[in-house]
């Protein structure tokens, strides 16, 4: 399904696939060569998406530009099922795998690979060819790579990171409520959403 959702149409090359189910939304660009399969979500919330020649986005996965931080999918990529990649940017020949998370800010570079349910964080870098280990995350820039046990060690440098001002724009002391306040009210955008196809 193709929508126009704050004013923007999605812009897919003939040469690409949009399989029945997926949703494009948006400013989102898909270049020749690239398939996004079933129930796979492209949306551009405030923040431009980009598809880059034979990229694909597998079954259920959700790739998201948002203000300040597009989401710009490289060439020749893979996103697994259910991968999320959220405002970030993905390298030529990258591979995000199956539960991955890539959050806002974040730079995955080329040929580096985030495996199974692996985590990168907010405005972190991989470096070129980095491998980032089933279910391990990556914070930092340059990023340390650390097993989810080491959560004191994790935090210790990712607190500086500030995952609430990056993705919600708001500081630490913000509460849920007041956060949710405003992602309601950002979301309500949707309300003038016009399917085109």
């Amino acid at each position: 399904m193709l929508v126009r959702h704050r004013g923007s149409e999605p812009r897919i090359s003939p040469e690409a696939t949009v399989a029945p189910g997926a949703v494009i939304s948006g400013d989102v660009r898909v270049e020749a060569g690239a398939r996004i399969l079933h129930g796979a979500v492209l949306t551009a919330e405030d923040g431009e998406v980009r598809v880059g020649t034979n990229s694909v986005i597998l079954e259920h996965a959700l790739v998201r530009g948002r203000a300040g931080h597009p989401a710009l999918i490289g060439d020749g990529v893979m996103i697994g099922p259910h991968a999320h990649v959220n405002g970030a940017k993905i390298g030529d020949g990258a591979f995000v795998a199956t539960g991955a998370s890539v959050f806002p800010g974040a730079v995955v570079g080329e040929g580096a690979e985030v495996r199974i349910n692996a985590v990168v964080q907010v405005n972190t870098t991989l470096e070129p060819g980095t491998v980032v280990p089933i279910g391990w995350i990556a914070v930092g820039t340059p990023a340390q790579l650390f097993s989810p046990d080491r959560h004191d060690e994790i935090w210790a440098v990712q607190q500086a990171l500030d995952f609430p001002g990056t993705v919600y724009g708001v500081d630490r002391s913000t509460g849920m409520a007041e956060i949710m306040q405003r992602q309601s009210a950002f979301y309500a955008a949707h309300d003038a959403d016009e399917i085109l196809d």
